[in-house]
């Protein structure tokens, strides 16, 4: 193994003209693993279809919150845009049930209370719960995005007991996120951490074997004048290095075998 990008977006429509570069791009950085997320079942299943071609490329099969209900947000009046029709809620967790078996990870998943009116909340939860169902079914681990719901989600998997589970990009609090890794959670710390100052409390004061990297391309790039790719978890690594103190050789060693954990494959 190498590094590990747990968080891509490799399906997204500004890079996948850049397919082979990034991919090239990422093995030349030492990133061997990338976790794709599909966001729906027409998201997922262009993931798998990445997945097949690309073996670097491990998919994860999932339901962005916000598409969850987001049949529901429009007839609300509430715009959000994606392009074309999407599948319905029950379709996509539908695929997911299908397919689940092909993947490394139910993700990404959980709740979202910036996009979503609290009106929908109850519905979105539902569909969370299916979700987190259908991981524990098949034996496989969850990675989470919640914005502004961190707290119910934790409840919620406290209450289904849920132990394997990746919180992506996590917004809360930094006490929080230690509370997370007590319970034997992981975060994985997106590649613009040198830039935010809650990032880089994490990659500070986290316990080592709970941290993982992930860089939400094409979202959170080290630079703001241009998108990132799995490749920029390299530079995380780097910065993490100097703030633990040690080489990028060591850091690299924890990152497989936080993945290796987690995820259940060979480091």
């Amino acid at each position: 193994m190498g590094l590990a990008d747990v968080h891509a977006h490799l399906t997204s429509p500004r890079l996948v003209a850049d397919e082979a570069g990034i991919l090239e791009r990422a093995r030349a950085a030492g990133v061997t693993s990338i976790v794709v997320n599909g966001l729906n079942a027409r998201d997922n299943e262009a993931v798998r279809a990445l997945a097949a071609r690309a073996p670097s490329v491990k998919p994860a099969y999932g339901l962005y919150p916000v598409d969850a209900v987001l049949r529901e947000m429009h007839e609300l009046g509430v715009d959000y845009p994606r392009e074309g029709e999407l599948p319905s809620a029950a379709e996509s967790v539908a695929w997911v049930r299908d397919h689940a078996g092909e993947a490394i990870a139910i993700g990404e998943i959980g709740l979202d209370g910036h996009w979503v009116p609290e009106a929908l909340w109850p519905r979105q939860e539902e569909v969370f719960r299916e979700l987190v169902a259908l991981a524990l079914e098949a034996d496989l681990p969850i990675i989470v995005h919640t914005r502004k719901r961190e707290r119910r989600c934790l409840e919620i998997l406290e209450e289904m007991k849920v132990t394997r589970v990746n919180w992506h990009c996590f917004g809360g609090k930094v006490n929080l996120a230690r509370a997370l890794a007590e319970r034997g959670h992981l975060l994985s710390i997106p590649a613009n951490a040198r830039r935010s100052e809650s990032f880089t409390r994490m990659l500070e004061t986290l316990p080592r074997d709970r941290v993982l990297l992930e860089t939400d391309c094409p979202y959170l790039s080290p630079d703001r004048a241009r998108l990132s790719e799995p490749a920029d978890v390299a530079g995380t690594a780097q910065y993490a290095a100097e703030l633990w103190g040690v080489s990028v050789a060591e850091v690299t060693a924890r990152i497989e075998e936080n993945f290796a954990r987690l995820f259940r494959v060979d480091a």
